[in-house]
Formats: structure tokens, C-alpha cells, sequence
């Protein structure tokens, strides 16, 4: 008898109570670094999924659709915003505008690489900014 495949974790991923996109899932080690006083929030006893389509509100929301808006972060993300002074590489501080220069992307990269990047903590969506770059 062939063992069947284990179960997927259907708590990765979710949608987004506003705009119903599917996001996936955040340490709140994340959220705590980001949120205006995270003291203030129960955070540890649910799962939280980070919106980062600049059209919505949401920056982070639970399991039970409870949300968390832009205005109650410290400040906005880049990705939320697409202003070119905003801030696309929390980790070395890499400008939207700035991440057309491929001396910035190759900065980032090879720090990556060397492992002298922080993105769990320092990005309000928990993930390395390289995706984020322009092609």
C-alpha cells in the first residue's frame, strides 16, 4: 500500500477580507516591528497574513478577518505605496527609485547571499524585497 501524501496546511495562505486576494502567513515577530503600539493588540494567539496590493487599506489581517490598516502601522510600506522615496529594501535601505539601479539590486543580492539581511523582522511583509524589484 502506497503512503498518501500529508495533508496541506490551509492556514498558509488566505484571503484578504477586503480585496479577497490570497496571502500568506507572518510571524507576528513581523507585525510587532511594524505596528504603532503593538502592546496594545493580541497578537500572539492568532494567524496573521500581510496585504501588500497597494489598492487596499489592509495591511495585516487574522484567521478570524480582523484587520489591521496602513494608518495603524509606524509607517506605511513602499510596496503599499509605490512613491519613489518609499522604502522597497527594508534591510539596507533601498528607495523604490533607487532599485531601478542594478548596482542597488546587486548590493542587495550579494548581501542576501552573505546572510546580512534582516527581512523577517525589517520587512512588513516578513520576505525578501529581491522579488519586489524591477525586472
Amino acid at each position: 500500500m502506497t503512503p498518501r501524501p500529508a495533508a496541506v496546511d490551509q492556514t498558509r495562505n488566505r484571503l484578504c477580507p477586503v480585496n479577497g486576494r490570497k496571502y500568506s502567513l507572518l510571524g507576528t515577530e513581523t507585525i510587532k516591528h511594524h505596528l504603532r503600539k503593538p502592546w496594545q493588540r493580541e497578537l500572539e494567539n492568532h494567524r496573521f497574513y500581510g496585504c501588500d496590493d497597494p489598492d487596499c487599506d489592509v495591511a495585516y489581517f487574522n484567521e478570524l478577518d480582523e484587520i489591521i490598516s496602513t494608518d495603524q502601522l509606524r509607517e506605511i510600506p513602499g510596496l503599499k505605496t509605490r512613491n519613489s522615496d518609499d522604502t522597497l529594501c527594508y534591510c539596507f535601505g533601498v528607495a523604490n527609485a533607487e532599485a531601478i539601479n542594478g548596482k542597488a539590486k546587486a548590493f542587495v543580492i550579494t548581501q542576501t547571499i552573505c546572510g546580512s539581511c534582516a527581512c523577517k523582522i525589517r520587512n512588513p511583509f516578513g520576505r525578501c524585497c529581491l522579488k519586489d524589484f524591477p525586472k
